[in-house]
């Protein structure tokens, strides 16, 4: 039987492997829609993309060390804090990213997505 707090960790997790997936994927490959969200490639953009990468790459293994009855305990501690790390970064986005704005739009979609 999965716990409530367990089942909450692992969609939290695939969650964030599901999101990352295309949006690593876009800025890889330069696509023009990405272009305009994230602007022109540029080394912080690479930079951006790598941590995209890591956090992708943690929270995909924490997902498959969750699901394993061998490794749960250490897998939650280390997806709280994942988690904690990620909440922290969304909320500094919200509040020094500024400009950035496609035409057409109420604000930038990448801190709004966030």
């Amino acid at each position: 039987v999965v716990s409530p707090p367990l089942l909450l960790c692992a969609a939290s997790l695939a969650l964030t492997v599901v999101v990352l997936i295309p949006v690593l994927w876009g800025l890889l490959q330069d696509s023009p829609r990405m272009q305009v969200v994230y602007g022109a490639r540029t080394p912080a953009r690479d930079i951006l993309a790598c941590i995209y990468a890591a956090l992708l790459m943690l929270a995909a293994t924490l997902l498959v060390l969750l699901l394993s009855s061998r490794f749960e305990t250490l897998a939650r501690h280390m997806t709280m804090s994942l988690l904690l790390v990620q909440i922290v970064y969304k909320l500094l986005t919200a509040l020094f990213v500024r400009g950035g704005v496609p035409l057409r739009c109420a604000g930038n979609p990448v801190v709004l997505s966030n």
